[in-house]
């Protein structure tokens, strides 16, 4: 203990650093809780764990504690093996979670993207490891090397997706909701809802109760989703039907019969909001599985309806290949400013690879 007060007494960098840790922690803070929407939330959380282990780091290896820096040193070891394995075996758990998908889902094209993933990420080992780009020109090397820098790019923002993911799972919920909005998916041989669906109805009317249990009024249901062209009935009222069963009075339900996709649900399902409110003063709350309740949010943003998502159980074998999907939304969502970067990077191994061939390597940056 006397150790570690004489360093923070003598140490004033460290100081300096902590109130930078500091400050990296609140501004994260402020802007998540402020707006968990956003895309740069994740970015912003990732520079303040980033300061962490670097102020953690400086801590350790300033007090010349053995012990703790060998437990340290250890530690890091662990973690970098522990990512090597990911990145070398990773295919392995694709084709594992490949195999229960096709073994438990439908045999669609969206639910073979773990497995279309997992043959990709061998292929790349293969060509990592034959290296063909040695039988071709310098300068074609340079033009080749744009695909595993986009490859850095495509699995920056995917980190960064998967970050706002988990970080929205954790959005407080604030039970004093006027509406839940439970949104629609496919309906079981176009009448009835599915077990992912029954989901997001449970646990809307788990929330609707334990909101009445705080002492608080009844919320509204919104059944949001329409009639899709191999269904019945509309979506929604398969919805109703489902909550009247459980209990729900049906004066507490309001249906929204529209919508074909999720930013229509958002759109549509606000419209309704204020006309039976109104204004649009009210508090709302939407809820879909946990994987997609993020991408929903974006939508729900766009459509200028201010409501967070709670999202429900998924189970886990499921959630890879969603959540490839997930992300294939949101980079879909933005893809004129992510082609634009991957274009630049393209632009810039293309300047390179004209600058070797021309003879000025002076000017080369690498």
């Amino acid at each position: 203990m006397t150790t570690f007060l004489h360093f923070f007494e003598n140490n004033r960098e460290f100081t300096y650093f902590s109130i930078l840790l500091t400050l990296a922690l609140i501004i994260w803070l402020v802007c998540w809780l402020k707006e968990p929407r956003r895309l740069i939330n994740g970015i912003l959380f990732t520079v303040f764990i980033l300061l962490l282990a670097i102020w953690f780091t400086i801590m350790v290896f300033s007090t010349h504690l053995k012990t703790l820096m060998s437990f340290y040193g250890f530690l890091v070891l662990a973690i970098m093996l522990l990512i090597l394995l990911i990145a070398a075996f990773s295919w392995v758990f694709l084709f594992w979670n490949a195999y229960f998908v096709w073994k438990y889902e439908s045999h669609t094209l969206p639910n073979l993207l773990t497995l279309i993933l997992g043959i990709g990420i061998i292929i790349a080992w293969v060509i990592a490891i034959w290296d063909p780009s040695h039988y071709l020109p310098e300068w074609v090397k340079l033009i080749l090397t744009s695909a595993p820098a986009i490859a850095i790019y495509l699995l920056f923002i995917m980190y960064n997706f998967l970050v706002n993911l988990i970080l929205y799972q954790f959005v407080p919920r604030r039970y004093n909701q006027d509406y839940l909005i439970v949104l629609g998916a496919g309906l079981l041989k176009g009448r009835t809802v599915t077990p992912l669906l029954a989901g997001r109805i449970n646990r809307a009317i788990q929330f609707a109760h334990k909101q009445v249990a705080k002492g608080r009024k009844m919320p509204k249901f919104i059944m949001s989703g329409g009639q899709g062209g191999d269904e019945k009935v509309a979506e929604a009222q398969a919805m109703a039907e489902y909550a009247m069963s459980r209990g729900i009075d049906p004066k507490q339900i309001l249906l929204e019969k529209e919508s074909k996709n999720t930013y229509q649900n958002m759109v549509y399902s606000k419209k309704i909001a204020i006309k039976d409110f109104g204004s649009e003063n009210f508090k709302a709350k939407f809820f879909s599985n946990n994987y997609h309740i993020f991408r929903a949010g974006l939508f729900a943003k766009m459509a200028g309806l201010n409501a967070n998502g709670v999202g429900c159980y998924t189970r886990f074998y499921f959630l890879p290949n969603a959540v490839i999907r997930e992300f294939a939304g949101v980079f879909v969502m933005h893809k004129k400013r992510h082609f634009i970067v991957m274009g630049l990077i393209i632009l810039f191994f293309v300047i390179q690879a004209f600058l070797q061939l021309i003879g000025l390597e002076r000017f080369m940056l690498f």
